[in-house]
């Protein structure tokens, strides 16, 4: 059975520049937007161009350089923001305008001191103005998560009749409960008049670390687009994790569900965006942190050296990573020293690793981790034949 695609929004810089002390000036930006190409992402989110002279010429100029991807320029629901985006656009290959307005309770009343009525009219004629402008119109209905899904639907159907091509369905307070928001994508598949026309996006925030689950559960109820940042980089907690996503489609292929990101390029990616924002990625981070595949349990350890699969369901390769690492700490087995001992050269036999392994624990346990040369001093003073040792 063929797959269908999901088609992956990167909104690293924009979203994911939002995060304080990430900012970034135009030839960083643009290193990382001919990166995002290069890894396969459908659509990249360049900035938001009335912002500031900078992000306008940061937009205007990944538009420039951009060879596959669709380039999006955020803008609100205001004609001059709309204007703005446009000429930023002017050169790109693929130019999609992203605008839209707060539909929730709290955002009409609190925000805009509006009514439905008028925020229903003012979606419309911010997308219908866009079109004027572009073929590629995507529409945020902002914080979605909470928005009466009856209201959510009219929204939706009146601006895909506008010319909206896609409807972001943002959970921007990282709210929803994975069950909530992919039941909220259903009801607008059986509900919106017209939604063929359109392609559903899951925009998902990271407040209750819920992200990356809520946009699986949106793609299997019917979305097709997930919006989301190298590393989960973004406002407060976070966004949708674009490694994350990619893998868990491609770990569970009976979801009939992928990507066209080139994974061998995930690691590196991360890397460079960690890099140029200033921003580590936490160790145990899912896909790309350090310890992603690293073992020091001596039961994991055995496991992984007897057959990879048995504590791995990502070979490291895929994603970029050259091999799993077998941390040797105080925890580990005589298998992960003898595998590691192998690796600097040494090849021991079954009473000469009794014995090598008895002086690595009096090592271990004054050390959190064995490296390389310790390996040799452990060796050097244990009272065996080196000789005989390859």
């Amino acid at each position: 059975m063929s797959k269908d695609k999901v088609h992956i929004f990167d909104t690293t810089l924009r979203d994911g520049e939002q995060v304080p002390g990430c900012k970034l000036d135009t030839k960083q930006k643009l290193v990382i937007a001919e990166r995002l190409d290069e890894l396969g992402v459908d659509i990249i989110e360049a900035g938001f161009p009335i912002s500031s002279p900078g992000d306008f010429k940061s937009v205007q100029e990944i538009a420039e350089v951009v060879k596959h991807s669709t380039v999006c320029g955020l803008t609100r629901s205001v004609k001059k923001d709309i204007e703005v985006a446009a000429e930023a656009l002017k050169n790109a290959k693929r130019p999609r305008i992203h605008t839209g307005i707060g539909t929730s309770e709290s955002h009409i009343k609190y925000k805009f001191r509006s009514t439905q009525d008028k925020i229903l009219e003012r979606a419309v004629e911010a997308v219908a103005y866009a079109k004027k402008y572009v073929e590629d119109i995507e529409f945020y209905a902002e914080d979605a998560g909470r928005t009466d899904n009856e209201f959510l639907a009219r929204v939706c159907e009146a601006v895909i009749k506008a010319g909206a091509t896609v409807l972001n369905i943002p959970d921007t307070t990282g709210y929803c409960l994975p069950e909530e928001y992919g039941a909220k994508m259903k009801y607008l598949k059986e509900n919106v008049t017209g939604i063929d026309k359109a392609v559903l996006s899951c925009h998902c925030h990271n407040d209750l670390g819920l992200a990356t689950a809520n946009s699986i559960a949106g793609v299997i109820n019917g979305a097709r687009q997930i919006e989301c940042t190298i590393n989960g980089i973004g406002e407060r907690a976070g966004n949708t994790s674009l490694e994350e996503v990619v893998m868990i489609l491609r770990q569970h292929p009976y979801l009939n569900l992928d990507t066209d990101i080139n994974s061998k390029l995930l690691y590196s990616t991360s890397q460079m965006v960690s890099h140029k924002m200033g921003m580590p990625v936490q160790p145990n981070k899912a896909i790309v942190g350090s310890n992603a595949f690293a073992h020091s349990s001596g039961i994991h350890q055995d496991g992984v050296i007897k057959k990879r699969e048995t504590y791995e369901i990502i070979d490291p390769e895929d994603v970029g990573v050259d091999e799993s690492s077998i941390v040797l700490t105080a925890r580990s087995g005589r298998a992960a020293l003898a595998y590691r001992a192998k690796k600097v050269g040494y090849e021991l036999t079954k009473l000469q690793l009794d014995r090598v392994y008895d002086e690595f624990l009096r090592f271990a346990d004054r050390k959190k981790e064995i490296k390389d040369e310790d390996i040799h001093k452990i060796v050097e003073t244990t009272d065996i034949n080196i000789e005989s040792l390859a």
